[in-house]
């Protein structure tokens, strides 16, 4: 049975690229990058190499990079560390109910500690108004959180404009990039923000490993605390290995210009293809244009999304809808985006990648066919 993998959003392979240059750090440079003697300098040269691949992609400084385990602690070390650095200022937060739970999550944590965290709206292509942002300021508005791109139904978020607002106003602006790092161009400079968020295994890196960036001259409370690793911001021996490999990752992001296009291409053919299939109503979530290339988000109306994907396991895809003795919840983005639950209860997410065929694509669409 061909096993079909649409499921990039949730985690990519790691790329042939990206592993060949993490072995040698697997088999022969084992030493602590923080040592002085011969053992730990291959190590300090390679992180600092991987912090000149991210900062390369994100068109910043090296020393406004940090390396973490990954998406949540960045989304973590901002929301925390602005909190407890900027007290004396406010408390307050904005963010977006479509969030990653990696922001709303802590946000909650925050709220039992004194936050006050407002929730702003999407439209129903899970886009949020810059006004709204706006109009949620406070004269205690200490940060603004806003994903760049939705993980669910992809949508991209209009974060400069949202930026310039957050600029006129002198708050602090963050977004998490995860999805959209190797899928659009990203330039911290443009986008008018002060940290970004990244996550190795959305960009053919290993898992557990991720990078943030932080605005030069802005200084915020560690989320660990320990020695002085990552110029005082994030403590902790750097995990040499996983750097390597979000460092080479982000060296072939920046370069994927025609693999995206292609990619695009077949999300369209297989949009197309969809919609030719007899006796079913379809429908799509998120934004027509403003939207990942790779992302195509499904509504199989009156069915249930779940009951497709059990019928077809060679598929990995993910759903929209959980189902749980008879009753179907749609997912918070797609409650937000104000999806009918007879709708929303078909929604499958398919997500491409760097290693789809349409030969793939066409199995899929005729699989679908024979359910």
């Amino acid at each position: 049975m061909q096993q079909i993998y649409l499921d990039y959003n949730a985690s990519t392979p790691i790329a042939p690229e990206v592993k060949e240059a993490m072995l040698p750090y697997l088999e022969q440079y084992y030493g602590n990058p923080s040592a002085l003697h011969f053992a730990g300098i291959h190590g300090k040269e390679a992180v600092e190499q991987a912090r000149s691949q991210v900062a390369s992609l994100l068109n910043c400084s090296t020393n406004e990079v940090i390396f973490t385990s990954g998406g949540s602690e960045s989304n973590n070390h901002v929301l925390k560390g602005v909190f407890q650095s900027y007290r004396e200022k406010g408390n307050h937060i904005i963010t977006t109910k479509i969030e990653h739970p990696a922001i709303l999550n802590p946000c909650k944590y925050l709220e039992n500690h004194g936050a006050k965290i407002t929730y702003v709206n999407v439209d129903e292509y899970g886009k949020v108004n810059p006004l709204d942002i706006e109009q949620a300021l406070t004269d205690r508005t200490i940060l603004i959180s806003v994903m760049h791109s939705n993980n669910e139904v992809g949508t991209i978020q209009p974060i400069e404009e949202i930026g310039k607002i957050a600029r006129e106003h002198g708050i602090l602006f963050h977004t998490d990039a995860s999805q959209s790092v190797g899928k659009v161009p990203l330039n911290v400079d443009t986008l008018n923000i002060d940290f970004l968020t990244i996550a190795g295994h959305k960009v053919y890196a290993p898992k557990g490993v991720g990078a943030l960036y932080i605005r030069e001259g802005i200084e915020i409370e560690p989320l660990i605390h320990g020695a002085g690793h990552e110029r005082g911001k994030r403590a902790g021996t750097e995990n040499v290995l996983q750097v390597v490999g979000l460092g080479r990752a982000c060296e072939l992001a920046a370069i994927s210009d025609r693999e995206n296009e292609k990619i695009l291409q077949l999300r369209e053919d297989f949009w197309h293809q969809l919609q030719l299939l007899p006796h079913l109503s379809l429908s799509l979530n998120g934004h027509p244009e403003d939207r990942l290339p790779n992302t195509l988000n499904v509504n199989f109306e009156n069915r249930i999304g779940q009951d497709i994907l059990t019928s077809l396991p060679q598929i990995a895809a993910s759903t929209g809808s959980a189902c749980h003795a008879g009753e179907v919840n749609l997912s918070p983005v797609l409650k937000a985006m104000g999806v009918k639950e007879s709708v929303g209860m078909g929604a499958i997410r398919f997500s491409l990648g760097r290693y789809t065929t349409k030969q793939e694509i066409d199995t899929v669409v005729q699989l679908l066919r024979t359910i």
